[in-house]
Formats: C-alpha cells, structure tokens, sequence
C-alpha cells in the first residue's frame, strides 16, 4: 500500500554567494546543496546519510525553515512552505519539531526543565497552566523520565538524560516530523542504544515521522525505513 506523503523536498538548492574580492568581481558560490529530491510518509522514517559538509544539516534546516532554499519546492502536508500565511506557518511550527546532536547547547540552562519542554506547546498554541503541567508530566514519563524532573535544571542531568528532555520538548505539541540531526552521535556508547530504542517506542505511540540526519549506517540501519 502506498504511503502518504507527509513531506516532500522536490529539486532543492542552496547556494551561498560569497563576497567579491578587490579587484576580482568574480562572483563566487558554494553549492551547499544542489538539487536534492525526497518524500517521507506519515509515520514514516527516511534516513539523510552522507560524510561531513555535504549539506545534510543545511537541508535539515530548510525542512525547519530556517533557510530559505535558493530554487526548488518544500511541502508539508500539501502546502508550499515558500507560501504559508502566517497562521499556515504557526501549524507548521506545531507540526514540525527536532532534536538535535548536542542536548546541552539546545537546552538554556536558565530555564527549569518544565519551562524548556512546554515552550513549544506554549508559543504556538492557547492552553491552561494545569493542562501543560498535565501533559509535561505525560511527556516525561512517555521519554523514560519522572514527573519531577520538571522542576530541575538541565546542569542536574546526564548527557543521556538531557537527550530526553530535548525529545519530550519535540513531542509536546504532538507534531506529525521530528527532524532528528546526529541525535546519537554525541551520546556515550551505553546509552546510543537506549536512545534509539526510545526513538522506536515513541514512533509507535505518537504515530510519528522523522527525518534522520546521520552519516552512521548502524544507527540507520535499525530506525530508518528507507535511506537516502
């Protein structure tokens, strides 16, 4: 049966120009990315794999829509990313979450672990206090931790352990893709494998997609349902 498609990147570009040097108007361009194609389904897992500096972050970045692409079409769920309306683009930020390589640089350690989780809930959409008490409490527990930890720092936590609060803070909003960048990569060997089993559980419950950005054919091999 053919899959839905969720997310589909069609011919996409970035170019970066760079500034022309006295006396040479040469322009100058680094292809950061230079027509790359892909779907994913709902619920389904495509793995980006490719070595260091071939634009697989950069192209992370432009599914989240913090770059813009140079030429080429990005939708979700149907729509055009390039021609959102800005309550479009509000339902998108809900619908699109990630998690990134380096837990301690994506959590501000000025914030309580309750207040890093429920931010993406709180920002894009009108709920009560005790409603997002109730599900950071769910979403906690769903990541393998405690109801209490909300009250904590993220300096208070193992590396393994803040992974979780930034994968609790991705699937707060009950987004339909996470882009996962290098989710694992950065964690200690032990706990890689609890990481990816945790992946596997939370797709099943949430019904979720990911976008898994990874140069390691391991970690691919055991999450991804199709490669790229």
């Amino acid at each position: 049966m053919e899959t839905k498609s969720l997310l589909t990147l069609n011919q996409i570009k970035k170019h970066y120009y760079l500034r022309k040097k006295l006396f040479d108007n040469t322009q100058r361009v680094v292809k950061a990315v230079d027509g790359i194609s892909f779907d994913i389904g709902i619920s389904e897992t495509l793995a980006l794999v490719g070595e260091s500096g071939c634009g697989k972050t950069t192209t992370a970045k432009m599914v989240l829509k913090l770059e813009n692409p140079t030429e080429g079409k990005i939708t979700f769920n149907g729509r055009n990313l390039g021609e959102m309306e800005k309550s479009e683009f509000r339902q998108f930020r809900t619908g699109v979450q990630a998690v990134f390589q380096d837990p301690w640089a994506a959590l501000s350690p000025r914030m309580r672990v309750r207040e890093i989780v429920s931010e993406p809930l709180v920002v894009n959409q009108k709920i009560s206090r005790s409603e997002v008490k109730d599900r950071v409490a769910q979403v906690l527990t769903d990541v393998g931790l405690r109801p209490a930890h909300a009250d904590k720092y993220p300096h208070e936590f193992s590396g393994g352990q803040r992974q979780r609060i930034a994968i609790a803070s991705a699937l707060i909003s009950n987004p339909q893709l996470v882009v996962l960048d290098e989710p694992v990569s950065g964690l200690d060997v032990s706990i890689r494998a609890q990481i990816m089993n945790l992946f596997k559980e939370i797709k099943e419950k949430y019904q979720v997609a990911f976008l898994l950005i990874a140069h390691d054919f391991a970690t691919t091999r055991y999450l991804a349902d199709k490669m790229a």
